[in-house]
């Protein structure tokens, strides 16, 4: 079966002696929740534009869907409407006067009848819950509104992945919480989901995989319950092994009793097999917690 995502050997460098993506392989052949782990300047955002087609590697070989990147006018045309970018800042990509205009640029310039097109843009501001900001004009946004605009305007191409560069930057909790679900849900329709953070714990929580980036190169990669264990690797990448792993190995090294089987992967549900180990009951924990 093709690949979704695959690199071989792959390589750039903003200057001869300057390399921010060295001999770099990885392959994906489902769609995945992915986090690419690493502290600011390891090349997390340089192998973004990488996989978008914005940069052109110096070295090795991209492949997407199967198909060898094209760096044709024509084989970009295609690479954009496959692989969607929602950059770190989104005023870095949103021109439009109006949330409608800038989110119906894509399909207007891919030839879609206006019409159409108006009928493509609502439906996704409706499925982001952003329908009432339609004729808002874009410097008027909140954060967290613009990164859903710009999202809407990657998901109107209807990709196959879409590449996320810190996406919960600069979001309060509702934000996080509201964006993370979003993503698991077009993950669930089956789309492939690469964000880049530095925040251990919230990648435990939503990623299933896990891609630690440090000095241009992957020092671990695989299902991110393995990857958070390997603590050496974690500190050496600056980055620190997730609260909820650090609690659940401390509280299994003394009680395993109240925690069998593998790490909780929220807090939610922790405390809920904790309780339930002591004989409580999991509905009225979760009541509780609720309403606090």
């Amino acid at each position: 079966m093709a690949s979704i995502l695959e690199a071989r050997h792959l390589g750039f460098a903003y200057t001869p002696a300057k390399w921010a993506i060295r001999d770099m392989s990885f392959a994906l052949d489902s769609p995945r929740r992915v986090a690419l782990l690493g502290a600011n300047g390891v090349g997390k955002s340089t192998l973004m534009l990488l996989l978008n087609g914005t940069l052109r590697p110096h070295e090795g070989e991209l492949f997407v869907l199967g198909k060898p990147m094209d760096y044709s006018k024509q084989g970009l045309h295609w690479l954009h409407r496959k692989v969607g970018i929602v950059l770190q800042d989104p005023d870095d990509q949103l021109f439009g006067a109006t949330v409608e205009q800038d989110v119906a640029f894509g399909p207007l310039n891919n030839g879609v009848e206006s019409a159409e097109a108006r009928r493509l843009v609502m439906d996704r501001l409706e499925r982001l819950g952003i329908t009432h900001l339609a004729d808002r004009p874009i410097h008027e946004l909140s954060l967290g509104e613009k990164k859903r605009v710009a999202l809407a305007g990657v998901l109107v191409l209807e990709p196959s992945i879409i590449l996320l560069d810190e996406p919960t930057a600069g979001l309060d909790f509702v934000g996080i919480t509201s964006m993370l679900k979003l993503l698991a849900g077009l993950h669930q329709a089956g789309t492939t989901i690469v964000i880049s953070t530095h925040d251990t714990d919230l990648a435990y929580e939503w990623a299933e995989d896990a891609w630690v980036i440090m000095d241009g190169r992957i020092a671990a990669q695989g299902p991110i319950t393995n990857v958070v264990r390997q603590r050496e690797i974690l500190r050496d990448a600056h980055l620190r092994v997730p609260a909820l792993v650090e609690m659940g190995l401390a509280i299994q090294a003394v009680h395993p009793e109240l925690l069998p089987g593998p790490l909780p992967r929220s807090r939610e549900e922790m405390i809920t097999r904790i309780i339930e180990s002591k004989g409580g009951d999991r509905d009225e924990v979760l009541s509780h917690m609720r309403q606090r």
